[in-house]
């Protein structure tokens, strides 16, 4: 008797429950959420929120807003010229730290400059006047308060390539002075339109690997063109690829290298490189490596002097004009043969150099967590270039070992570019003629150690063991640059990394979605192999917006998906797939070719007896799918919020069991 009533007791708990199991899950279906539509704007409305999104994306009037007119008057003067609003805090402590720093990049920026100009194949006094005029503009303008300007290893190598390729630099000495003024002008140009349309993001297209392996590249280059003055070679070659050079070193090595420049740029290059290491070693010390070259500067020139080594074969410096920059207004192609290509060398070595000083100027703002504002770096250093390209400057631009030592050197704000430029002109006016007798071979050693911190090793590596694409990016923008020349290698690294960007649009990653035991969501099977796959229901997720590029890549890749996945159910003797749900939270966007090629993918799936469901479309791709009545196509009722709502949806039976 007792043991028939607890049957019924037990047969009644279990009714309840199952009552209650089937009550939870009609409760959930009846109350999934939809996915919703949203409200339609209007053509212009669209269009409008698309250009500020794109060019507007930082809301630079923010500022102005609910403010009066002279306010507004002040913001603008003040957005233009950044020295106005941190000047007014500026104090003395500042002003210490901005001295010191300033005069340590000058002790750099000297020597270095006498260096680079013969890179560019101009004359010693235009590397000092590109850091006497673009760093006071700069300073007024430019919003970073630790890039140090003038002029670079990288562009003038470029400069001077580009150059020398249209004109003789000693034959046609004018022309081609004034076709590097002309090439400036331009440089400046391009940097403050890209500025002022806030088009910064074009420069992004060049990837980080692509310039790690071309300024590497460069690097190599520039040290192997130093071994004319390093060894004393008269002959030398004019091709800058690295078997033309060592054919040429070689071939001179009997009658053509002179000891006594060897001794000196040896001696002094291994001086430079301990200095260097010393500096690397103790952060205490980064004034050594900073003070070095301006010493072997002062040393060689006094050891030829005395010894009269110029007579012995050393190549001497000779003559550095003496004075401050000339106006060159007049001498820029404004008309003729000349202008075209002055406009097309401006342009790309104006983008290397604006690409370079991007990636200084963010690199030390994120050490010291402040913001710089992209397009207003690129108007400062546009119009620095411009100037410049009007008092006997070439391009100038952020040079990254002297923005270091300005940034170890404890500057506060720009004003350590005044104080160099102000130590400049003071060389100029009256400290140039002393060195005459400044050796050659000593530039050589000090441009061989300034570029050898280009060749960055650690980086190449990482960015082997993140992305092997990414490496043969390095590679081949290295490689190109190494032996070819400059400009093969910047084509070969813009190539790569247009052929990145179109290679992950054209072909996106998908991926199987299975159930993480226990829980409602949904991963990929391969990160998570306990993921489990839903009997009888095909998940796919799509990791990229639908476009014409990539529309029939996504439909086939869907398609194979399927295909294999009905080969595996049918070896294995499972339940056929009869619902396809589509994970559509990565697709941002679509077009018409992605709506036709769902419409496509429909239609197959339909020959077949398969459903096509879709989960969690965004707002833009909803909006579409419904003008294109791609939604009614397949049913309102089969677009869900999340992939557990469509798989409850199409398998209740499941659902139930695991409730």
């Amino acid at each position: 008797m007792s043991h028939s009533k607890n049957e019924e007791v037990e047969t009644k708990e279990m009714d309840i429950r199952s009552m209650s199991s089937s009550r939870r899950y009609v409760h959930s279906a009846r109350y999934l959420h939809r996915v919703g539509v949203p409200p339609k704007q209007n053509l212009f409305q669209e269009f409008k929120a698309t250009v500020r999104e794109t060019f507007f994306a930082d809301d630079p009037l923010r500022p102005f807003k609910d403010q009066p007119r002279s306010r507004k008057f002040v913001l603008a003067t003040q957005a233009i010229f950044p020295i106005l609003e941190w000047g007014r805090s500026y104090s003395w402590r500042k002003l210490r730290g901005d001295l010191i720093a300033g005069l340590t990049i000058a002790s750099l920026c000297i020597p270095q400059d006498i260096g680079y100009a013969k890179l560019a194949y101009l004359d010693p006094q235009y590397g000092l006047y590109s850091s006497f005029v673009p760093p006071l503009i700069y300073a007024f303008m430019g919003s970073s308060r630790d890039i140090a300007i003038g002029p670079v290893a990288v562009v003038s190598l470029l400069l001077g390539t580009m150059l020398s390729d249209e004109l003789d630099p000693l034959q046609n000495k004018p022309e081609y002075l004034r076709l590097a003024f002309t090439a400036t002008f331009f440089a400046g140009v391009t940097q403050a339109t890209l500025g002022f349309l806030r088009l910064g993001f074009l420069i992004e297209f060049l990837s980080h690997a692509a310039i790690v392996g071309f300024m590497g590249g460069a690097a190599v280059t520039i040290a192997l063109q130093q071994l004319k003055g390093l060894l004393g070679i008269k002959n030398f070659t004019k091709d800058t690829d690295i078997i033309s050079v060592m054919k040429s070193v070689w071939s001179n090595v009997e009658h053509g290298w002179n000891w006594q420049t060897i001794v000196i740029g040896v001696s002094f290059l291994s001086f430079l490189l301990f200095a260097k290491y010393i500096g690397k070693r103790n952060k205490k010390f980064f004034w050594v490596p900073a003070i070095a070259p301006l010493i072997s500067v002062i040393l060689s020139t006094f050891f030829v002097f005395i010894t009269h080594a110029e007579k012995q074969g050393v190549v001497i410096v000779k003559h550095i004009e003496k004075g401050i920059n000339p106006s060159s207004v007049n001498q820029i192609y404004f008309t003729g043969e000349y202008l075209v290509k002055g406009m097309r060398i401006g342009v790309i070595a104006g983008m290397i150099a604006l690409t370079e000083a991007a990636a200084i100027g963010r690199t030390f703002a994120a050490m010291k967590d402040y913001q710089i504002d992209g397009n207003k770096e690129m108007v400062a250093l546009g119009t620095m270039n411009i100037v410049g390209s009007m008092t006997s400057c070439y391009i100038a631009t952020g040079s990254f070992s002297r923005s270091a030592v300005n940034f170890m050197a404890g500057c506060e704000t720009a004003v350590s570019n005044i104080v160099m430029s102000c130590v400049v002109f003071l060389t100029l006016e009256f400290i140039t003629p002393l060195f005459k007798y400044t050796p050659n071979a000593i530039l050589a050693a000090i441009i061989i150690s300034a570029v050898a911190g280009l060749l960055d090793f650690e980086a190449a590596v990482l960015i082997w063991k993140i992305d092997k694409f990414d490496f043969l990016a390095c590679m081949g923008a290295f490689l190109g640059t190494v032996f070819s020349s400059v400009e093969i290698g910047l084509l070969i690294a813009v190539i790569i990394s247009f052929a990145k960007i179109l290679l992950q649009v054209t072909r996106p990653r998908t991926a199987i979605l299975g159930k993480l035991p226990g829980t409602t969501v949904y991963r990929n099977i391969q990160q998570y192999p306990e993921a489990t796959k839903v009997p009888g229901i095909l998940i796919v997720r799509v990791d990229s917006a639908i476009y014409f590029s990539n529309s029939s890549y996504v439909r086939e890749r869907i398609l194979r998906w399927l295909m294999d996945e009905e080969e595996q159910v049918k070896a294995e003797c499972q339940s056929t797939i009869q619902f396809l749900i589509i994970e559509m939270s990565p697709v941002t966007d679509i077009d018409t070719s992605g709506i036709h090629a769902l419409e496509e993918l429909h239609s197959s799936l339909q020959k077949k007896n398969i459903q096509l469901i879709l989960a969690n479309p965004g707002p833009v791709v909803m909006e579409k799918l419904h003008a294109s009545n791609f939604a009614n196509l397949i049913g309102d009722d089969k677009i869900f919020l999340t992939v557990a709502d469509a798989v409850s949806s199409c398998s209740p039976k499941q659902v139930q069991e695991q409730v």
